[in-house]
């Protein structure tokens, strides 16, 4: 385990031990090192992602190290709605409880694609299957005290815009339009599901956070020479908010984290900056009662 990771951990992070932990897209990136440090903190962490193989050998990976929790494979394709609801079924089939739950999975800037239900593919993946296995799960969460479900965001949802006519490609399709309008519609959705949980007066805490600029997996579909020479910070650091989202004491509901960081692109974790464009309540009504009608997934 790198050295600054470890002690970042020893000093920040308290025992998970006895908490049940859900991370979306585990096997790499941040997802991966979020895993690592929460199982190395007690936890028990299910690794969710869409390759099996690739799973189990992050699983072999983790493994390596001085855990006091465990890690487990959970398969999952966020590309189908009906993946996702086999999936939930069958983590409420083998679990009693979710203390945490971590939408991490993300598609960036993907050549033009369509999920098994048609939409496209970044909103389809990044948001409405999200959208769908935190509700299929919500009673799971419900039934956990104190229980979290971290969404993870984008710089990127900074100015974009949701467009409700083009969530099925209806019009030419641009990857970087795609892409943040996938990413606001997460924090949209996390800053929704807390003003739903409190009208409820559920317990269950729903946070948001982004990984600053962070070098993983996730950029292979950019073009080298538009990176080349951005700075990157390592993907255990960039995973720094979503665990301090996931644990840090005195955490509120809407709240989100990043790095602090000049524009907020590299650093630890902080408060970060939501945009405007998050804070549409009309928007965001719309958005929850199609996402509902687009997934079959109703929340209490």
């Amino acid at each position: 385990m790198n050295i600054q990771f470890k002690d970042w951990i020893t000093n920040n992070l308290d025992s998970q031990k006895g908490k049940t932990v859900l991370i979306t897209g585990a096997n790499s990136g941040i997802g991966f090192y979020a895993a690592l440090a929460l199982a190395s903190a007690g936890a028990d962490v299910i690794m969710a992602g869409r390759n099996e193989d690739k799973i189990k050998t992050a699983i072999k990976l983790i493994e390596k190290e001085n855990l006091s929790g465990t890690v487990e494979a959970g398969v999952v394709d966020l590309a189908s709605l009906k993946s996702v609801r086999s999936f939930s079924e069958s983590i409420k089939s083998k679990h009693n409880r979710l203390d945490i739950l971590v939408n991490n999975a993300g598609v960036m800037m993907a050549p033009e694609s369509k999920t098994e239900d048609r939409f496209e593919l970044q909103f389809g993946v990044n948001f409405l299957s999200h959208f769908a296995l935190t509700g299929l799960l919500y009673g799971l969460l419900n039934s956990t005290s104190n229980s979290r479900v971290v969404t993870v965001s984008s710089l990127a949802h900074r100015g974009a815009s949701i467009d409700f006519n083009n969530f099925k490609i209806e019009k030419p399709y641009d990857a970087r339009r795609e892409y943040y309008q996938s990413k606001l519609a997460n924090i949209i959705f996390a800053l929704e599901l807390g003003k739903r949980i409190n009208a409820n007066k559920d317990s269950i805490l729903s946070v948001a956070c982004h990984p600053g600029f962070t070098k993983t997996d996730l950029q292979r579909h950019l073009d080298p020479k538009i990176i080349e020479d951005m700075v990157f910070m390592d993907a255990w650091q960039g995973s720094l908010s979503a665990i301090a989202a996931a644990t840090k004491v005195g955490v509120q509901p809407g709240d989100y984290y990043g790095p602090d960081g000049q524009n907020e692109m590299s650093g630890f974790p902080a408060l970060a900056i939501i945009d405007d464009a998050a804070l549409d309540n009309e928007i965001a009504n719309r958005l929850w009662n199609e996402a509902q009608e687009y997934t079959g997934v109703t929340y209490p």
